[in-house]
């Protein structure tokens, strides 16, 4: 999708599904002439994003210079996946968003062309755009912010080797079936002993 009046490109799916549907997110000059988004478009994502800041645990910001729109929209499939909102947006209405909520020292960083990854799971953001950055190294994480606590792009991939909390439910599971299953393997046994005694008796 070409941006009406802009000379860059932006997919059809990295912008805000919330009525602002194939505009764009940013401000850009084209041709003398100055794309932005007007005030009810505005406070409508800062609005959706602030429903995110708001459930989240954790928040990454990646630069994303030159990367193929191709590679951002399979990046943001892969989000969706993980349950983790990515989204490329306007610095200035990031940082409205996080205004007052514990996010709010990570709008120091909200600078050049950024990707903001949110989610409520305090690992899902970090693991899903350290993930991407393994094969594409035009993603570069910048920062991010848990629980209030500033992070450092080395501090993001330190976190994003932890296991999520859906894996370690899965581990918990896996470990608890693998008991049960134990469990009755026992009971089937001793059962089968006591009839093999009883038949013999």
């Amino acid at each position: 999708m070409v941006c009406p009046q802009a000379s860059w490109i932006v997919p059809k799916d990295m912008v805000i599904n919330n009525g602002i549907s194939r505009r764009c997110l940013y401000s850009g000059k084209s041709k003398g002439k100055t794309l932005a988004l007007n005030l009810q478009q505005k406070q409508a994502v800062v609005a959706e994003v602030s429903a995110q800041v708001a459930q989240a645990q954790a928040i990454v910001l990646s630069e994303y210079r030159g990367i193929k729109v191709s590679d951002i929209t399979k990046l943001r499939s892969h989000a969706r996946k993980a349950g983790v909102y990515c989204h490329v947006l306007k610095n200035t209405l990031a940082r409205r968003a996080v205004q007052g909520t514990p996010f709010e020292a990570l709008a120091e960083k909200m600078a050049g062309p950024l990707m903001y990854t949110i989610s409520a799971d305090p690992v899902a953001a970090a693991k899903v755009v350290h993930d991407f950055a393994k094969t594409n190294d035009k993603l570069v994480i910048k920062a991010g912010a848990m629980s209030g606590t500033m992070m450092s792009a080395a501090e993001v991939v330190v976190l994003a080797s932890i296991p999520s909390r859906n894996e370690l439910i899965a581990r918990l599971m896996a470990t608890m079936n693998a008991t049960t299953s134990k469990f009755v393997r026992t009971l089937a046994a001793i059962h089968d002993k006591k009839e093999a005694e009883s038949a013999a008796a």
